[in-house]
């Protein structure tokens, strides 16, 4: 069971957590002024807030991961709170 504020384990990416990219992938354009033509959630965290940080590791190059925060407020908007470009596969998802 996940506390409060925590973040949760990582898990393997569903269709849910890529539609919260998919939904958010503007927003990330527009702040670094590039588009992406792959944009693949790999695994993602959670931190249950007033509302939900969701913490996606993307996949936007062949050997290019970005980490973003996605925070869902309790009428279920999303806003992209955050990211990291130029992480690996292997980079672990931490809190940023």
């Amino acid at each position: 069971m996940m506390s409060f504020g925590g973040l949760s384990p990582t898990k393997p990416a569903t269709p849910e957590i890529q539609a919260i990219a998919d939904q958010v992938k503007c927003q990330l354009e527009a702040k670094v002024n590039q588009a992406f033509n792959l944009f693949e959630v790999t695994e993602f965290r959670t931190q249950v807030v007033a509302g939900t940080n969701y913490f996606l590791k993307v996949r936007y190059a062949e050997d290019k991961y970005a980490h973003l925060r996605v925070f869902e407020n309790l009428s279920g908007d999303l806003t992209l709170h955050g990211y990291e470009l130029n992480h690996t596969r292997t980079d672990p998802i931490t809190y940023f």
